[in-house]
């Protein structure tokens, strides 16, 4: 007697996240980036090497930043939309900060009332600011993956921080061995590939700035990976 065929196991959804790219160019040994190793028990990327961030809460899109990111980059942020999304680019903006300040402790803010609950920013005196955050990246994770996300990489020039940007003494503990890595170093962490991949891309960028403040890249590369058929875009 034929057994009847075990149900497909239930797909995850994808959920909008935001991933920050601290980068630090006056570093003695070059141009670096801040990472941290995710936990060996991870169900996502587990010892993997990344930047800052996470996924958006409901609670992101209620608060006020002392100032919103520009307008390409708002722009930006709100193209390609994904259907059941229901991430502005206010609050994709807010969840990168609040990631930032939570995982590593640091802020970028100007003097104000933070966010209710933004505990770091309210130590501080500061009330968030986004408006130094360039949007250079998107990526979908592909099916089968046992977390999905629809991240949003946005960079910050480490001269926005405030007070040391080396002092992670404030950070949780989901991200272990915090450190600023030079570029030259970094692909030879356990990345993910999709890290490799952005890394190249803000080389490209930092190429472009040269001595100069960063610019925003001429469009923002997207890896479309929402369902079976991949797709790569650009957002101009």
């Amino acid at each position: 007697m034929n057994q009847p065929a075990a149900p497909a196991p239930h797909a995850p959804p994808i959920r909008d996240a935001a991933t920050v790219i601290v980068l630090d160019r006056t570093a003695p040994a070059g141009a670096s980036v801040l990472m941290g190793q995710r936990g060996a028990a991870a169900a996502f990327m587990a010892s993997k090497y990344v930047f800052p961030g996470g996924a958006v809460d409901p609670e992101d899109a209620a608060i006020r930043l002392s100032q919103p990111p520009d307008a390409l980059t708002m722009t930006r942020l709100a193209a390609e939309p994904r259907a059941g999304s229901k991430a502005t680019p206010d609050a994709l903006a807010a969840a990168a900060l609040r990631e930032l300040a939570e995982e590593t402790g640091l802020l970028t803010g100007s003097p104000g009332p933070a966010p209710q609950g933004w505990d770091h920013y309210a130590e501080a005196g500061l009330a968030p600011d986004a408006s130094a955050l360039i949007y250079m990246f998107r990526a979908i994770t592909p099916p089968g993956r046992t977390r999905r996300f629809d991240a949003r990489f946005l960079l910050l020039d480490a001269e926005m921080l405030h007070g040391d940007r080396h002092d992670f003494s404030n950070a949780c503990d989901e991200l272990s061995h915090l450190h600023w890595v030079p570029l030259t170093e970094a692909r030879a962490l356990d990345l993910p590939f999709i890290t490799e991949v952005v890394l190249a891309e803000l080389a490209a960028l930092i190429r472009a700035a040269g001595d100069g403040p960063l610019v925003q890249p001429a469009s923002v590369p997207f890896f479309d990976n929402r369902d079976a058929n991949p797709r790569f875009a650009r957002i101009d």
